[in-house]
């Protein structure tokens, strides 16, 4: 089976780390596997076993989704968008997948809709068709208007076979973010939670006992690395160690050097061996999205979050909130953060965990190769 991938992430890598996930679960069953991505490369993710193609890039210009800048910070005109089209329009007809995935795609990506559709217009006039799906998490940025989750529907209606939940509808049911018809509820199914393997703790012991500082792979959480700084002071006896992402990561961390002279803390660029860390640290720090809730489930680790909610962003909230009705979390809102607020959450998760850790419910990259190929066989 040929399984294509369409992802473009725009400010955190979150969204390119989660179709990769799935991904990895296509390849582990012998399918050959092609993904296309849009945004900035982030080589310390894991694409073993999968061809992968870089769209010529795109991030937004931080939370303004509509404004779409290239590599080098500027704008991206008319002929570079027009680019990416004609090569998305042109790896769909070489490529000629069994199994075309678009990720997000249409109820987010509104900017990117002309490439998306080019795309699924292309794949409609193969012969045979590709079987079509969307690829979601659990919570979705709520429409601001009834007419964008129309126009995603009629999208949905027109192009796609169905819809990959990646949520317990049980925990999380899709009609939590986005307005659900009974005409989309028969589109959806529900994978469960799509993530790698539960981590295996790292072989060094990497970052025993420490508190460990992340937000994303994107260049957004200074004021969460700033607010570590402050709350290391305080917590003298406690080492923090900062993981700072982003194309201009090496700047943030001089910034955050000069602030830290006299606090315990390591400052570092991200690690691919992140989640090997997480079961040795004392607590983690963190905003709150899909991919990081997940790891830190699957880990048990104390956790503290504040929620990603720049540009009226509720995903996050959202999540975290839900999450917090479990032992050893504590959730502070970005408005309230500081060393000294975030220095109490993590004493306090600290003395609450570490949490019981289930092996359930987290095999929804799997059960999506199982979806596809249910989908594919039932067509014929």
């Amino acid at each position: 089976m040929k399984v294509m991938i369409v992802v473009t992430h725009l400010l955190g890598t979150g969204h390119l780390s989660r179709a990769l996930t799935l991904g990895r679960a296509f390849v582990a069953e012998g399918h050959e596997t092609f993904v296309v991505s849009g945004g900035m490369p982030a080589p310390q993710l894991d694409s073993t076993g999968m061809t992968l193609l870089g769209l010529p890039p795109l991030r937004s210009d931080g939370t303004n989704f509509t404004r779409l800048l290239t590599q080098d910070g500027s704008v991206a005109d008319e002929a570079y968008l027009t680019a990416r089209k004609i090569a998305l329009v042109e790896a769909v007809r070489s490529f000629a997948p069994d199994i075309l995935i678009t990720e997000l795609f249409p109820f987010g990506r509104r900017s990117l809709a002309a490439e998306f559709l080019a795309a699924l217009d292309a794949a409609q006039a193969l012969r045979p068709r590709p079987v079509v799906l969307g690829s979601i998490r659990d919570i979705l940025a709520p429409p601001s208007k009834p007419s964008k989750a129309e126009r995603a529907e009629e999208i949905v209606m027109g192009y796609y076979d169905g819809i990959l939940v990646h949520a317990d509808q049980d925990v999380v049911p899709l009609n939590i973010s986005w307005p659900v018809s009974d005409q989309l509820a028969q589109r959806l199914c529900y994978s469960g939670f799509v993530a790698p393997p539960a981590p295996v703790p790292h072989k060094d012991a990497t970052g025993k006992d420490e508190v460990l500082v992340s937000a994303g792979g994107g260049s957004v959480g200074q004021p969460i690395f700033r607010a570590a700084v402050e709350a290391a002071r305080k917590m003298p006896n406690r080492r923090w160690r900062l993981l700072v992402g982003g194309q201009d990561a090496k700047a943030r961390i001089d910034e955050l050097r000069q602030l830290s002279a006299d606090a315990p803390v390591t400052l570092e660029t991200v690690r691919p061996d992140f989640r090997q860390m997480l079961p040795h640290a004392a607590a983690s720090v963190s905003m709150c999205g899909y991919n990081t809730a997940l790891d830190l489930l699957q880990s048990g680790t104390p956790a503290v979050f504040i929620p990603f909610d720049d540009g009226n962003e509720v995903e996050q909230s959202l999540r975290a909130r839900t999450l917090a009705e479990m032992p050893a979390i504590d959730v502070i809102p970005s408005k309230d953060l500081n060393g000294e607020m975030l220095a109490r959450a993590v004493d306090r998760v600290i003395s609450a965990g570490p949490r019981e850790v289930s092996d359930q419910g987290f095999d929804g990259a799997v059960q999506s190769v199982r979806i596809a190929k249910d989908l594919l066989e039932r067509r014929g």
